[in-house]
């Protein structure tokens, strides 16, 4: 396996604290809706990985369409990632991965979303872990 690149980030105070990387290309001072008079003060890690995602699995998207000779104009992908707690009391994320591929019949798109799903690094990650929908708008 040969490594592209590393990305590297700090947190301090958890859930409602800071985020920064060595570069300074990521600062950032997070909500988190479960505590009151924070939930707006900057994104939650779940919105963060939302749109990471999002850009992740576009990619694979593309990719995905491009293999299986079906171009893509103005696709968009919508992420949702849902923090959920289960009987046990254990935290766990849901994913929902929205895609809009206009010009693309429904049962292809499926098949595109399938594909991608399958070489996204994101969702190779998660798999076995998280629960997944795959949605065609």
């Amino acid at each position: 396996m040969k490594t592209l690149f590393t990305s590297e980030a700090i947190s301090k105070g958890g859930r409602s604290g800071t985020l920064q990387s060595p570069d300074g290309l990521l600062d950032i001072t997070l909500g988190n809706p479960l505590e009151t008079g924070i939930e707006k003060r900057g994104p939650n890690p779940e919105l963060l990985f939302a749109g990471a995602y999002s850009a992740c699995y576009h990619g694979a998207l593309v990719n995905a369409a491009k293999k299986l000779g079906t171009p893509l104009d103005d696709s968009t992908v919508r992420t949702l990632v849902s923090l959920v707690e289960d009987d046990d009391d254990a935290y766990a994320l849901a994913v929902e991965l929205h895609a809009v591929l206009p010009g693309v019949d429904r049962d292809q798109a499926l098949r595109i979303m399938e594909a991608a799903h399958v070489t996204c690094p994101y969702s190779k990650a998660l798999r076995g872990e998280v629960s997944f929908k795959l949605v065609v708008d």
